[in-house]
Parts: structure tokens; sequence; C-alpha cells
């Protein structure tokens, strides 16, 4: 009996607020587990509907959440078009999503400079990519991004049915193609079948220009600012590519139509046009929508230039595409960076390879078994250079009046020299001249 009452005179001697802190940590973990129980992490992309690459990510997602039962994913996609708008608004008003999607370089740079994105360098699980892969998303020696996607080149589709119909052969260099183009202007068969409402699509046609032209480095001369933009291979490449619109290779009313809609694969469909100017990601497209298709189409690299310094076989487009990052800002950065594990793993590469795209993860490629992901994997493999898309690798306000520019030389609306006069005159105002 004492020692109760010893022990209950030691309780009154307990100050009130020793008694407090006490309840507070003794409910701490119960308060933690708690608000674990429903994490929501939302992720941006571009993954729409239409687009192939999203059975990959959904399977992620759906894999994630099973292991992780207190965690939902909200999956929001925007297209293409409209994304980079959404995410930069979204980035300035500090309201950016847990995990978000960019095409790595100086897009995701931008970011970074900002102090907008989270580093997840030292994750082991980064080893699972090639180092040229992750060089895209990382900056200052830290890693702010992984790709979903390998390497991504923009493509000639061509239909075989219609060139044999018309005793054509797939070009190999300008020449060839100005016969082919010709050729099938005079049987009422559009040649490029092209949308170029969104500006990237009517770009692919320029960098190659450029590149076949004046070889890699017009581009990095240009960006050095030892070169300017107005140099011959830029001016050519316009009228080039003016030179094609006044022969009839492209449909009419190119600037309005619409490659989010399917504008352009439609043409190729219905077999109003002949060939087909598009990043590798097409196959996985076309596959899901219309798969026989495929059976009337082969693949080749853009033609090279009589005289060009451009190596032929190099390629316009990414080393690895679609970098998923995980915002500075989230309040579940450990959760997230866990999900992109799971974009590193094995079975995502199974499952991107399923879509009709070429994986990032080491060791699936072997995998591939279907033709003519082989074939964009070995175009990969043979490229001297792979440059980057321009939007992405320019600066984004010099991006932008690339994409004007160029869209204006499809239109007719500018000269080729005044295009180029209007893109260095960017670049002297961008870098201080």
């Amino acid at each position: 009996m004492n020692l109760i009452l010893e022990g209950r005179e030691k309780m009154k001697r307990i100050p009130i607020y020793t008694l407090i802190i006490l309840i507070i940590l003794t409910l701490t973990p119960l308060t933690t587990v708690m608000a674990q129980e429903n994490i929501t992490i939302e992720l941006w992309d571009i993954l729409t509907q239409s687009e192939a690459l999203r059975p990959a990510i959904k399977d992620a997602i759906k894999r994630f959440e099973a292991d992780n039962s207190n965690v939902n994913i909200k999956h929001i996609p925007t297209s293409n078009d409209n994304y980079k708008t959404k995410l930069r608004t979204a980035m300035s008003a500090n309201n950016a999503p847990d995990i978000f999607m960019t095409w790595g370089s100086t897009g995701l740079e931008k970011y970074v400079d900002q102090n907008k994105v989270y580093s997840i360098e030292g994750v082991d699980w980064t080893k699972h990519f090639p180092t040229t892969a992750l060089s895209i998303g990382k900056f200052n020696e830290q890693q702010y991004g992984i790709p979903v996607q390998g390497v991504t080149p923009a493509i000639l589709w061509y239909r075989t049915d219609m060139f044999e119909k018309y005793g054509l052969e797939a070009p190999e260099t300008y020449k060839d193609l100005l016969k082919v183009v010709k050729t099938l202007t005079d049987n009422d068969i559009i040649p490029f079948t092209l949308a170029n409402k969104n500006k990237w699509t009517g770009s692919e046609y320029y960098m190659y220009f450029v590149d076949r032209i004046g070889g890699p480095e017009a581009l990095q001369k240009a960006i050095s600012r030892e070169g300017a933009f107005n140099d011959e291979p830029f001016i050519e490449a316009g009228r080039k590519i003016q030179e094609l619109v006044k022969m009839g290779a492209f449909p009419d009313g190119v600037n309005g139509l619409d490659e989010n809609a399917g504008q352009s694969r439609m043409l190729l469909y219905t077999d109003k046009a002949a060939m087909y100017l598009i990043g590798s990601w097409s196959y996985g497209i076309m596959k899901q929508e219309t798969p026989k298709i495929l059976d009337k189409l082969e693949m080749i690299n853009f033609p090279a230039i009589e005289d060009g310094k451009g190596d032929p076989s190099n390629l316009i487009g990414a080393p690895a595409q679609n970098f998923y990052s995980v915002s500075q800002n989230s309040e579940y950065k450990d959760v997230s960076v866990k999900f992109l594990k799971y974009l590193a793993d094995k079975e995502m590469g199974r499952a991107v390879i399923e879509s009709g795209n070429m994986p990032v993860v080491k060791g699936v490629a072997k995998e591939i078994e279907d033709p003519y992901l082989k074939e964009i994997y070995s175009m990969g493999q043979k490229a001297s250079h792979i440059q980057l898309w321009y939007d992405q690798t320019l600066p984004l306000e010099l991006a932008q009046v690339h994409l004007n520019t160029t869209q204006a030389l499809f239109g007719m609306e500018m000269t080729p020299e005044e295009a180029a006069n209007q893109m260095e005159a960017a670049a002297k105002e961008y870098y201080g001249e």
C-alpha cells in the first residue's frame, strides 16, 4: 500500500507540461502511420489515351500500388502541345506535381537551376540505365531524372506498295527524293504526309536538312556562338523545305493539320500519302491503331545531301526520352523516388517493348524480337551522331523562335533568309550580344 501511495506522490510531482510531452511522444508513431494511410502522389506526363507508351506507365503504377497499399498514384496526362505550358505555369506558382515528365536536357535543366527538382543522385537502381541515357537528365554531377524510352530517332516510313506500283526505290540521296516526289505528285499521291499545326513535326525536316548539309557542327557552332543561326546550312535547309513545298510534297493546308489528332497518319492509312517522317514512337501508335498498315511499310534513314558534310547515318532524335523527375516541393519525395524505381526495372523494359517502343533499361534490348524495333535499334547503333531535338537542345526562348520560323517556311510566309536572320537576331538578344 505504501508503494502505491509513493507512486501516486511521484506522479503528482511530475510537471503538467512533462506529461503533455510524454503523451505527444507516445501518440506520434500512431499519427505518422495514420498520415501515411492515404497518400496520393500526383504524376504528370504526355501519355494521353492515344499514346502507345501509356500501358507501360499504367502497369508500373499498378505494380507500385499493389506493393504499397497506402499509396495512390494520380496519373494526369496532358497533350504534348499543351504540356510544356501547363508545367511551366505550375513550376512558376510552386504548384508542381510530385512527379513530372520532361524531355531532359535544357527543358529540365531550367527547373533544376530554379531549385524546383529533387536530386536522386546516389540511388543504386540508376545503374540499370546506360550512362549516355542518364546524361540528358544529369546536371552539376547530380541526377535529376530517369528516362523510360531508349533511342528515339525520327525515321522515314514509306509505303512499299505505292513505291512498287510506280516503279520507285527508297531514296538514298536528295536527288533521288526529288524524283520520288515528282513521280508521286504526277500520280496524285501526296509524297509526305505532315500535320504541322504542332510545329515540331515540320522541325524534323529542317533539322535533318541542317545536319545533312552542315553536319552536327553547324548547330554546335551556332549555339557556342562560333557560328550563327543564319550560316549557310540553316538558310539552305529553308530552301530545301520550300523547294519541296513548291513541288506539292506536302498536304494542302499543312500548317492547319493536327498531329495529335492523327491527321497525318490518316492520309497514310487511306492511301493518299506515301511517306511519313516522324519519331520512332509512331511504330507503337500505328501498331495500336491500324496494325495491318505495317505490312505495307518499311523504314529508312533520311536521305543524304550530295556534297553535304553530314554523315547519312546521323539521326535526329534522342538517345533517351521521356524523363521522369521528382518535384522539390513534393511532400512525399521518398515515396515518389521509390516509384521511379518501378520505371527502371526489367518489367518496365518489357512493357515498353510490348508498346512498340525502344527500351532503355540495360539487358532488355536483347529480348527484342519485333523486326521493326530491331531495325530502329540497329539504326541507333550505327549512327555516327544523334542530334537531340532542337526544341530540347535550345533554350526555351530560342526553341520557340525556331519552331515558329520553321512553320513559317512551310507556309511560305518567310524566305529562308528571313527565317534564319530572325533566329540569329533572337540568339543575339538571348546571349546579350
